[in-house]
């Protein structure tokens, strides 16, 4: 007959934990870690100047989950956004806007953009005729700049246009591709 063990407490139990337990433990915890190591941090920006106007709150409402499939990342600043890990897209609501400038501007479904490429293959794009601005940099080896302006054209758009781009051979008919700022309807 076997010999009998006397019963031990639930105290005791919890105190001395067993192999198995120690190993169910440590499983876990590698497989929590495991888990937050897979996750984004908050991306760190800079706010613009006018990022406290309602109508960034309106933008910032309205931006998309994804962006260029690249998922949406928490921020620590009023009034931006951002996609992808690494981040490849960055937005900032309530930069300055642009006046008169010789830099190309692109309609991208009713929004137009001054492009800046002077830091390629990062680009800076700018809303122009909306006041407060949005500002978007992206890093084009990661994303399509296309499909990112397509992409945060609805957020955009709630700001109202109050100028849009032409090129001057569009009032003058020579062609010079310089953007040239008019009064929209």
């Amino acid at each position: 007959m076997p010999a009998r063990t006397r019963p031990r407490s639930a105290a005791t139990i919890l105190a001395r934990p067993t192999r198995s337990r120690a190993a169910g433990i440590l499983a876990l915890t590698l497989v929590a870690a495991g888990l937050l190591s897979g996750c984004a941090g908050t991306v760190a920006l800079d706010p613009a100047d006018d990022a406290t106007n309602p109508s960034c709150a309106d933008v910032i409402v309205r931006l998309p989950d994804t962006v260029a499939d690249l998922a949406k990342r928490e921020t620590d600043a009023q009034a931006t956004g951002a996609w992808g890990d690494p981040a490849s897209v960055l937005l900032r609501c309530g930069v300055q806007p642009y006046g008169p400038t010789t830099l190309p501007c692109d309609n991208v479904n009713g929004v137009d953009w001054i492009r800046d490429d002077s830091d390629a293959p990062t680009y800076r794009f700018t809303t122009f005729g909306r006041v407060p601005a949005v500002e978007v940099v992206l890093d084009s080896e990661a994303v399509s700049s296309s499909s990112t302006l397509v992409d945060l054209a609805n957020a955009v758009s709630s700001i109202p246009q109050t100028n849009q781009c032409l090129d001057l051979d569009d009032g003058t008919g020579t062609s010079t591709g310089t953007p040239v700022p008019i009064p929209a309807d």
